[in-house]
């Protein structure tokens, strides 16, 4: 099926993104340290300028909310969300767990998603109602629905390490058939997939997570925050699940 204006220009928009990040992998660039202690580089940059003056080009009234050329019309009717580099550290030490995320919110609710990842190798993308895809296949959650069967994945867990939940978290740990950190968009590609069945982190921003929400989603899946909360543009946490497990997991880290 032809995909809607809203996911062809997020397309369009990753693909030119991805031609500069390309360009600059391995290149050994200079890099600056923001003020919230994460590197930035001309690649980070680039990279979002030239996804911004697509969707600009082709959404004048959209608002927008970029990583790292700031936002506008935070509370209009459409919003995209862009992080150009979501992982510039990995970026930076040459290894390809990196990706640029592109999602697309209306009036507060995700419903475009693009996750692109060229060094690895892999272009996600979804859209509420529409499905999600994967390399141009059709992907779909996975239907195991028992925890003991399940393979679970985390990622960012410093602030769970830390809290009230660690423990309860520990116990579910030991009742999964399969634990792994896959991390950053490589976890919610293969949930959405149907490859593992859970995703749990902490330490994330809106930025990192919006587009892989999408795609989870539109492949059948479920996500929310660790308190089962949906995402927010002030969301730090997730659980992403195929759907079926969702309460369960849920309950198990709130015991």
């Amino acid at each position: 099926m032809p995909h809607s204006p809203f996911l062809a220009t997020a397309l369009e928009a990753a693909r030119a993104g991805a031609d500069v990040v390309r360009r600059y992998y391995q290149s050994n660039l200079a890099v600056t340290i923001k003020a919230d202690k994460t590197p930035v580089t001309e690649a980070d940059v680039e990279t979002e300028k030239v996804i911004r003056g697509i969707l600009a080009a082709r959404f004048p009234d959209h608002g927008f909310f970029g990583e790292e050329t700031g936002k506008s019309a935070l509370d209009g009717e459409y919003l995209w969300l862009v992080d150009p580099i979501d992982g510039t550290k990995a970026f930076l030490r040459e290894y390809p767990m990196f990706s640029t995320q592109i999602a697309l919110m209306h009036r507060g609710r995700l419903v475009v998603g693009v996750s692109s990842a060229p060094a690895y190798g892999e272009l996600a993308y979804g859209e509420i109602g529409a499905g999600a895809w994967l390399n141009e296949q059709p992907i779909r959650v996975s239907a195991v629905d028992s925890v003991d069967a399940a393979a679970l994945s985390t990622g960012n867990l410093k602030t769970l390490a830390t809290g009230p939940q660690w423990p309860a978290f520990g116990r579910l740990v030991g009742r999964v058939n399969r634990i792994r950190g896959y991390g950053d968009f490589l976890h919610y590609h293969l949930l959405a997939a149907g490859k593992i069945d859970a995703v749990v982190e902490s330490d994330v921003n809106i930025l990192d997570i919006a587009a892989c929400a999408v795609i989870v989603e539109a492949a059948g899946g479920r996500f929310t925050d660790l308190e089962g909360r949906p995402l927010t543009l002030a969301s730090t946490s997730v659980l992403a699940t195929n759907g079926r497990l969702h309460d369960t997991v849920l309950a198990a880290i709130r015991s």
